[in-house]
């Protein structure tokens, strides 16, 4: 989730993903509607291929504006964080059976590309997390109109379909951007490196109240509820893929679990949380209420 920094060679985005001051209510409610039964859904998924954007790749978890993917939520190795594949599959399987595809910086756009080279692998499970690009721009304007954000989608699932028809698909909400403002302005060194490009639709002039200020963040907080609800209405259409039902979304990460570099982004505490949500809906016996 790093478009918007552009300014320093990436994009902007975890959290990804986006409450708080910022009506993370309305989000929520929005995201976790129940998506139609997975009646074939097995538990125990024998590999994972991971697909997405920043977040996934643990982007600013482990040194400034770097990628960290033995942190990453989804294929890590990292025994601090037990990422899902360590958690499904264990250590020695994992580092043969996983794969990790996501792209710091990627939009929904992107994801079709990332879902033709996860199907090569043929996975028994594909994560998905991305979205957060799509809102975190430099303008309001340059949002991804849900439109595009919903063909997008369907497009990636047709190509995962196309190369790995029986693989299962977890599919993460989009964080609470609005919620990791609010977290993350309180943190005066976190600020300034928002200066330097993060997110600047939901992250520019933090500490402004104004009304212009607040339409604004209200705006990109809108297109998140709207991009949850793409994902979600989308994936129940798939009797092979989960959304998590607006877990991540309604998750609220604090400092400590964010990157200590940009607080925005997850660091190794925010990573092994996400880990936890998506081990959870994974292994569950029914889809999210």
């Amino acid at each position: 989730m790093t478009e918007g920094l552009s300014l320093i060679h990436i994009g902007a985005a975890a959290l990804t993903g986006c409450g708080g001051p910022g009506g993370g209510g309305s989000g929520g409610s929005a995201g976790r509607s129940s998506p139609s039964p997975t009646p074939a859904w097995n538990a125990s998924p024998g590999s994972v291929a991971a697909v997405g954007d920043s977040i996934t790749r643990g982007f600013d978890a482990c040194s400034v504006l770097a990628d960290c993917p033995e942190v990453s939520w989804a294929t890590g190795t990292d025994d601090a964080v037990r990422s899902l594949a360590l958690r499904l599959l264990g250590a020695s399987k994992a580092a043969s059976h996983s794969w990790n595809h996501a792209v710091s910086g990627a939009r929904m756009a992107q994801l079709p590309e990332q879902m033709a080279l996860a199907a090569k692998e043929r996975p028994e499970l594909v994560t998905v997390m991305i979205g957060a690009n799509d809102a975190c721009r430099d303008s309001m304007e340059l949002m991804t109109p849900v439109a595009d954000f919903r063909a997008s989608f369907e497009a990636s699932l047709r190509q995962l379909r196309a190369g790995a028809p029986r693989a299962q698909v977890y599919v993460s909400s989009v964080p609470d951007l609005k919620r990791l403002w609010s977290t993350g302005r309180e943190n005066a060194l976190g600020k300034q490196i928002w200066k330097l490009g993060i997110c600047r639709s939901m992250l520019g002039d933090p500490d402004d109240m104004g009304a212009a200020a607040v339409a604004r963040r209200d705006a990109v907080q809108e297109r998140v509820v709207a991009f949850n609800g793409v994902l979600r209405d989308v994936c129940a259409k798939d009797r092979r893929c989960r959304y998590d039902g607006g877990a991540v979304f309604d998750y609220r990460f604090t400092g400590e679990q964010l990157s200590r570099w940009d607080w925005f982004h997850p660091g190794r505490d925010g990573q092994a949380r996400l880990a936890e949500i998506a081990y959870r809906n994974v292994t569950a016996a029914g889809p999210p209420a």
